[in-house]
């Protein structure tokens, strides 16, 4: 094996059998209160707290390491408003048609349509990016491995940390998402992955039943 530097793995922490146990069950009661809304309130959040997630997001496993991920935190009104101009010019083809009788019958109990308000209302929008090279400061272009698989993590990470912060959240993918870059401002080696709505629910904001309806674990797993 061709020699590598390596710290020592001296921050993991091992509990008893029981307390892990007792870890477990709190974490799957705390992530099962987790939803998506899609009514947010303006009240203001801390760029502090948005600057933590991110930096939480990007300790996610990745291919070669080489992170190939950039995220951009948009709490400017104006950008917002952009962003949700572009999208709902989108989404009005996909709900007239675009996206097709059995995706648009899958939608319908969760009550969605064209229309994003909370993309102006909510206070911050963060929108990822997948990075299938990164330049290096030689010039050099270093290909990326594993990129959607990495940026995926990532996202779950970044979502997970905004939830254990307090904060609700909400993932969108308009189609195509290619008005993001250059509302953005990203450069070509760069495509938009997610964008993630980011702030508190407002005091009306609820869950459609369709949601909170989650296959049981003989459903999802198998053990061997």
């Amino acid at each position: 094996m061709q020699d590598h530097h390596a710290s020592p793995l001296d921050d993991f922490i091992e509990y008893p059998p029981a307390e892990m146990l007792v870890r477990s069950k709190q974490f799957y009661t705390d992530i099962k209160r987790r939803h998506s809304v899609r009514k947010f309130s303006d009240r203001e959040v801390a760029k502090t707290i948005i600057e933590n997630c991110i930096k939480a997001a990007g300790t996610a496993p990745n291919g070669a390491n080489h992170q190939p991920w950039h995220f951009v935190a948009i709490h400017s009104q104006a950008v917002k408003k952009q962003v949700r101009e572009q999208a709902e010019a989108h989404e009005r083809g996909f709900y007239e048609g675009r996206g097709g009788e059995e995706w648009l019958d899958a939608l319908k109990p969760l009550g969605t349509d064209a229309d994003k308000p909370y993309l102006e209302h909510a206070p911050w929008l963060i929108a990822i990016f997948s990075k299938k090279n990164t330049e290096q400061e030689d010039g050099h272009k270093q290909t990326n491995y594993y990129v959607h698989e990495s940026v995926g993590i990532a996202t779950g990470f970044l979502i997970n940390a905004l939830h254990y912060s307090g904060l609700a959240t909400l993932t969108h993918t308009p189609k195509p998402m290619s008005f993001l870059s250059k509302i953005c401002n990203r450069p070509d080696n760069e495509r938009p992955y997610m964008l993630l709505i980011v702030g508190y629910p407002a005091e009306d904001a609820s869950v459609p039943n369709h949601a909170i309806n989650k296959k049981p674990l003989c459903k999802i797993a198998t053990f061997i």
